[in-house]
């Protein structure tokens, strides 16, 4: 299938040593051009200021923050940015009620928070494209998700901000995913002495209780610490089982001179859940069943069974030194570990009991089930090594970036799929059935490591054009080498009214460790690139955002299947397009009111190569063409405050289009109520007012429904 051609991939050619050689040219000829032009020390007006380590990004006390250093790895301000971004502030985390990742995210275009239902991972879709792999990035650093079941899992309370920057994002972090990569900023320490004592209670048995504290540690003020910590004693909505949790994440910042500031920063996490329901037959939820509708709170698993435990722990530092007045070297590093132990059931089909007379009530009512138990062991070192310039001419300023990073994880997995277990009746079901678990499917060990190589050069003229140009090579090594060429381009006009037109181009890359049958070695890596045109309006420099997007991106050379063999096809790779628009809003109308408004419309989400032909034009992920997001709160002179949000989104029809019928559109409302005097905070959380039971994706067997309703009351002290 030939592809079409756009002014970008015309410049931008698919040869990993042209967009070498162009990205390369580029970032020598205009560095030269920027110290050759009257060179001298950077004033402040007009300058891309540099990072002061990424602890210190502004944060704002409303539901937004001004700057960012996830798109470029520099503090740029988010208007300047040429790819959408948006930025999630703790307090909007806290005013929201979010207690995961993916509810934090639920007010974000962009992003599907329940791809899979209420699943006890972080799951979500950017853009139409999955997010779960390659993983999401911890503090500008990638925590890469096991080839397997287990993955890196985050305390909401830990987190200082949520940096969501949308379509592909290779250059700086070498392999992602098409739809754009998640960064999660810890808290850390403070000069300022803040304390505060956390308790919550809550609907099914929810008590936990948290402390977050931070201050100066010398009279000078060159060592400071924070202390985050929470317990939680619990249990899961629809079985009551656990759904326990115990996080302690201590750090300390040391200003060892004028020049040199360190932050160490460590984590401890430990979870002892159960798991609940994955998914239900669509016949009895999305489609009749002849026995009447299934409760979409119905465990289909075993209670002694069913369970997610896991312990990850992570220590690091982020290193700064300002060698000069233009140059300054970070240096960011992190070892991490967890292990999991994962036991799950899976729902397969009906039994038939009648097969004389198919259309029997009997025949949908008992669900065959095939136990699950996976253990995991994964261990991540990851370093990252930064040069940054700064220079300013009359009217010119450049930020310089060179980089050099390394990553090395090593995943363990024995996983046992199959098995004998009793049919449940879920019409009447009855637990405590003995399961005796299949021989292993998985037992192997597994080893990747990537080296890039990138630079970046971001060009402020005239205090109106910022132009980021960005190249990077990577050699990654899964079984076997494969290297890769990303690149990004971006330009941003800044006009004297706030607004900030802008339009970029971006690359990113997978390896695949799937063996093609024809070389007997890996596939080459995936690809994804991406088209974007947008404008943002930031009137009176004000910390109120306004944004719209538009992009196209593809994810390319997937691997695809015969459709009759099931074996990977040696020259028929997949291509998924994905067309959308986006708008933001985050605002304050007045100095006691927060809004936020985010729609997202994606009219194209299809397979355009694939070697099953009746893939071609259908959808691969399930994606709904609208989903809009509103959120309003007030802050009354009284000390009240309340907040009421709802979340739209829209009907899809399936995984690969499969659902029997459309997957209906629902809406959920959201809700807050708060008091503050003095010292003290109470407030409310309810998500899901209405406790709504919804399906978000089916296929043409099983349906994933999404979370209940929440309510959680928190009591705060501060001093």
């Amino acid at each position: 299938m030939q592809k079409k051609s756009s002014p970008c991939s015309l410049i931008f050619t698919r040869s990993p040593i042209n967009r070498a050689i162009q990205f390369a040219l580029l970032g020598m000829v205009l560095p030269a051009i920027a110290m050759n032009t009257h060179a001298q020390a950077a004033p402040e007006k007009g300058k891309l200021k540099k990072v002061v380590v990424s602890a210190t990004e502004e944060k704002d006390s409303s539901l937004t923050a001004k700057q960012s250093t996830t798109s470029t790895k520099t503090d740029t301000p988010t208007i300047e940015s040429p790819q959408s971004i948006s930025v999630v502030t703790a307090e909007r985390v806290e005013v929201i009620g979010a207690t995961r990742l993916k509810e934090a995210l639920a007010y974000t275009p962009g992003v599907n928070t329940a791809p899979w239902g209420s699943s006890h991972y972080d799951w979500i879709y950017l853009r139409g494209f999955d997010a779960y792999s390659p993983g999401f990035l911890r503090d500008g650093l990638p925590l890469r998700n096991s080839m397997g079941w287990g993955t890196w899992m985050t305390e909401s309370y830990g987190v200082e901000r949520f940096d969501v920057m949308r379509g592909p994002s290779s250059v700086l972090y070498g392999q992602a995913a098409a739809g754009g990569v998640v960064n999660v900023v810890s808290k850390r320490p403070s000069t300022d002495a803040q304390r505060e004592l956390e308790v919550q209670v809550g609907d099914h048995a929810w008590k936990q209780v948290a402390t977050d504290l931070t201050g100066p540690l010398s009279e000078d003020n060159s060592i400071s610490y924070r202390l985050v910590g929470l317990a939680r004693d619990a249990e899961l909505a629809t079985t009551g089982r656990r759904n326990d949790e115990l996080f302690l994440a201590p750090s300390l910042s040391w200003d060892i001179s004028t020049k040199t500031n360190i932050t160490f920063l460590g984590e401890y996490l430990s979870i002892r859940n159960g798991t609940e329901a994955d998914s239900l037959p669509v016949r009895g939820t999305l489609i009749e069943n002849p026995n009447g509708p299934i409760s979409p709170r119905t465990f289909k698993g075993e209670p002694d069974h069913n369970r997610y435990y896991q312990d990850q722990w992570t220590i690091g530092y982020e290193l700064e030194h300002n060698a000069s007045e233009r140059w300054t070297f970070r240096q960011n590093t992190r070892y991490a570990e967890f292990d999991t132990d994962y036991r799950t059931v899976y729902g397969t089909a009906f039994r038939t009991v009648d097969a004389a007379n198919p259309s029997s009530a009997a025949n949908f009512r008992l669900l065959n089930r095939t136990p699950h138990h996976t253990e995991e062991e994964a261990t991540s070192f990851t370093i990252d090594n930064q040069l940054q310039g700064d220079f300013q001419s009359d009217n010119w300023s450049q930020t310089l970036l060179f980089g050099v990073d390394y990553q090395q994880a090593k995943f363990d997995v024995y996983s046992r799929y199959g098995g004998v277990l009793a049919p449940l009746d879920l019409y009447n079901p009855v637990y405590g059935n003995p399961i005796t678990l299949a021989a292993p499917h998985i037992d192997e060990e597994l080893e990747l490591t990537q080296t890039g190589l990138y630079a970046q050069d971001q060009i402020k003229f005239n205090e109106r054009w910022v132009l980021t140009l960005g190249g990077r090579y990577d050699e990654v090594e899964i079984r076997e080498k494969q290297d890769a060429f990303s690149g990004r381009a971006g330009l941003v006009y800044l006009a004297p009214n706030g607004l900030a037109p802008y339009i970029s181009y971006s690359e990113s890359f997978q390896p695949i460790t799937t063996i093609n049958p024809a070389t007997g070695k890996p596939f080459d890596p995936e690809e994804g690139e991406q088209q974007e045109a947008g404008v943002r309006y930031q009137p009176n420099q004000s910390s109120n955002i306004y944004s719209l997007a538009v992009f196209e991106a593809q994810r390319m050379n997937y691997v695809t299947y015969g459709y009759e063999t099931g074996v990977p096809v040696p020259k028929a790779r997949g291509e998924v397009t994905v067309r959308g628009v986006e708008l933001e809003t985050v605002a304050k109308p007045t100095a006691a009111s927060n809004v936020i408004v985010a729609y997202t419309w994606i009219p194209k989400a299809d397979i355009t190569s694939s070697a099953n032909p009746v893939e071609v034009g259908k959808q691969l992920q399930a994606v709904s063409e609208h989903q809009l997001s509103l959120w309003g709160d007030y802050a009354f002179s009284n000390g009240f405050k309340a907040g009421l949000g709802l979340r739209y989104v829209g009907s899809n029809k399936g995984t690969l289009e499969a659902a029997p019928r459309d997957v209906p559109a629902y809406t959920l409302a959201d809700a807050m109520l708060g008091y503050e005097f003095d010292r003290w905070e109470l407030r409310l959380n309810v998500r899901n007012l209405s406790d709504k039971e919804f399906a978000t994706v089916c296929d043409a067997r099983q349906c994933f429904y999404g979370a209940p309703r929440s309510v959680i009351g928190t009591i705060a002290y501060h001093w």
